[in-house]
């Protein structure tokens, strides 16, 4: 635990915190030295959350709910080695959560662009997030394990010699909204038909369904063939394990896109 103390402390500078949450009582701030972490365990055992930030964020995001298929398309390169300036932790079973340290400070708008187009969970705030720390395990009810145990958030990389370059943004532009229609693809792709997933591309996964499902039904396609093609071409699905939370979630997708393509194509409706 020290070993994994002093790589955090490296990745942040030397200038972070911890916090313990109890969901009921809230959350306090711990000094993260090697004397706490007796402490930290303790608390942790009883049922709470140990949580970790930069004291200083304005270069650093967290983007969180990841599957390892988009861990891979956008935090590695082709060879499988990683970026610079990544942090990835596993806070449960195939459930990451990735710190990016940039080369410059970033404003809260571009942060909303960056974890927008990350993927990152959509429910958090771009400012004063806190990661789960590794080495202290997930106590959320819904990863207990049949033993009664709960999984262990696991560091998995940690790049504290290099920093990340984030591209420039116009500061203020839209972000592309989920119910707007995408660009027609260039080239070959302009064809009725020879359109694909990842030409729809939106940073999240359900964004992604929802605009590629819309350009199907705009061309034409019924429910069974956007329904196949969603099947096919989506590679993560660890959001919506199992086969009836599956179909559930197609449903609502397929219908909420043909719902707007047939207004799109009759606006006297």
């Amino acid at each position: 635990m020290k070993k994994i103390f002093r790589k955090i402390g490296d990745y942040f500078g030397f200038s972070w915190r911890l916090a313990v949450l109890d969901l009921e009582k809230g959350r306090w701030i711990v000094e993260p030295t090697p004397e706490r972490i007796g402490y930290l365990k303790a608390e942790n055992a009883n049922g709470r959350h140990i949580l970790m930030q930069p004291a200083d964020e304005s270069r650093y995001l967290l983007a969180d709910d990841l599957c390892w298929e988009r861990i891979c398309r956008q935090h590695r390169h082709s060879n499988s080695t990683w970026k610079p300036g990544r942090m990835v932790v596993e806070t449960s079973p195939q459930n990451y959560q990735v710190w990016i340290r940039c080369q410059e400070e970033l404003s809260l708008a571009q942060k909303r662009y960056w974890l927008k187009r990350l993927g990152s969970d959509p429910g958090a705030a771009p400012n004063n997030r806190w990661g789960r720390c590794p080495g202290f395990r997930n106590r959320k009810d819904k990863h207990r394990q049949a033993n009664g145990q709960y999984p262990l958030a696991k560091l998995i990389w940690i790049d504290w010699t290099s920093q990340a370059r984030v591209p420039p943004i116009i500061v203020g532009a839209p972000i592309p909204d989920e119910t707007l229609s995408h660009p027609p693809p260039r080239g070959a792709a302009c064809h009725r038909n020879n359109i694909c997933r990842s030409d729809y591309d939106r940073g999240g996964e359900s964004q992604t369904d929802f605009a590629y499902a819309l350009a199907l039904a705009r061309r034409g396609h019924g429910e069974d063939e956007i329904r196949s093609r969603l099947l096919s071409e989506r590679t993560c699905w660890d959001n919506h394990a199992g086969h009836r939370r599956i179909d559930l979630y197609l449903d609502r997708t397929i219908r909420k896109a043909k719902k707007i393509a047939e207004k799109t194509r009759h606006p006297s409706k």
